[in-house]
């Protein structure tokens, strides 16, 4: 449980609440209440019902800012997973990367123009004499909020819009993704250390600049900033990896036509270095046939071992727990995060079986890139 609500669809795209939001839209509904019940005090106690109201639209403007996003992903064949609306306003869930910079300028600046557009037009409205009283008051405030939608996202740093457009110029300069992202994942670490900095001097009444709210946005700011270039390192460290680079050495693979006793032989020997407790199958072509595992024996009297073969005990393999060998190994990750399992098998473009692929084995592929780097320089 992650605290989200699906509330339903969008364009097709799941929509979701975070709990967060409920206690946010309590806040601001006070807030901008109080604040129309002292600029018209003749509301009484209708000046939260329309607080409520506002807040909804301030929400719904920052759930068109996500569209934008999500829009714009869609026309560049990226799907979208969810949008949710939380603490600090909303995310589009990409299934994928913009696959050039110029896409993922598009994507990254889309949001923003949602929100000048809104501002514009809200402007006008307010201004135009069409609304009084608190309903010109409320456009008003609602194109400012959309104002500071589009600038605060506009902060060259990531996970904020600019970072990501900042992302996408040293991509386009340097011709190197990961290096974008680096580069706008420092900027989004140095903007979330002084956003967190003023926050406390704020905080402790230091400064009047910062408040407890500019030390919880710095933080969030800052871990994101750092997830982006943890998950930057990882993917340039893999990069030109595919599954096939990360099959485990002497994996474990029994013949479809062996028998049980020579089963059992044979998995005594390979659990003397590593306890495998499942084993592929793969018949007289070497084609995937399936998967058995070590507690089949004991489901079968050992007197009968000699008589029975492997390939009568092989249940089969579902196409999501396999991978083709030169599949990106970038992607195989990503496939293990969604099928939530620890292994998978790899094979050839012709059903030909390579071996198996485990996560640790990747840490470990991981691990020698990094000592051969070290050594080389």
């Amino acid at each position: 449980m992650n605290g989200n609500f699906r509330v339903g669809n969008l364009f097709g795209i799941p929509f979701y609440l975070n709990i967060s939001w409920f206690i946010v839209l309590a806040l601001v509904t006070l807030n901008f209440g109080t604040g129309l019940a002292a600029q018209f005090p003749g509301l009484g106690g209708s000046a939260i019902a329309l607080g409520l109201v506002t807040g909804l639209l301030m929400f719904a403007s920052v759930l068109l800012h996500e569209l934008g996003h999500s829009f714009a992903a869609i026309q560049r064949g990226i799907k979208v997973n969810s949008i949710t609306l939380f603490l600090f306003g909303g995310l589009a869930n990409l299934d994928d990367e913009a696959k050039s910079p110029s896409g993922a300028f598009w994507i990254a600046v889309a949001g923003p123009l949602v929100s000048l557009a809104l501002f514009i037009a809200l402007t006008l409205v307010a201004g135009s004499g069409l609304l009084t009283g608190p309903m010109a008051a409320i456009a008003g405030l609602l194109a400012y909020i959309n104002l500071i939608l589009a600038t605060f996202n506009m902060i060259p740093g990531l996970p904020l819009d600019g970072g990501n457009v900042l992302r996408a110029i040293v991509w386009k300069l340097s011709g190197n993704q990961y290096k974008g992202t680096r580069w706008a994942s420092r900027v989004g670490q140095v903007i979330g250390w002084t956003a967190v900095s003023f926050g406390i001097l704020g905080t402790l009444g230091i400064s009047n600049i910062g408040s407890f709210w500019t030390l919880i946005i710095g933080w969030f700011l800052l871990q994101n900033a750092g997830r982006s270039a943890q998950s930057a390192t990882l993917q340039e460290a893999l990069s030109g990896l595919t599954a096939a680079d990360a099959v485990v050495s002497e994996s474990p693979i029994v013949d479809a036509n062996v028998t049980l006793r020579e089963f059992a032989d044979m998995a005594i020997l390979a659990n003397n270095k590593t306890q495998w407790q499942r084993f592929l199958v793969k018949d007289e072509n070497d084609q995937l046939l399936g998967s058995i595992r070590l507690n089949t024996l004991q489901a079968v009297p050992s007197y009968e071992w000699s008589n029975q073969l492997v390939r009568h005990f092989a249940t089969p393999v579902s196409e999501e727990n396999q991978v083709e060998s030169n599949q990106s190994l970038l992607d195989v990750i990503g496939k293990l995060e969604q099928q939530k399992t620890q292994a998978i098998a790899v094979i050839r473009d012709n059903g030909t079986l390579v071996g198996l692929l485990e996560k640790s084995n990747i840490i470990n592929l991981l691990q020698k890139r990094s000592q051969t780097q070290i050594q080389s320089a």
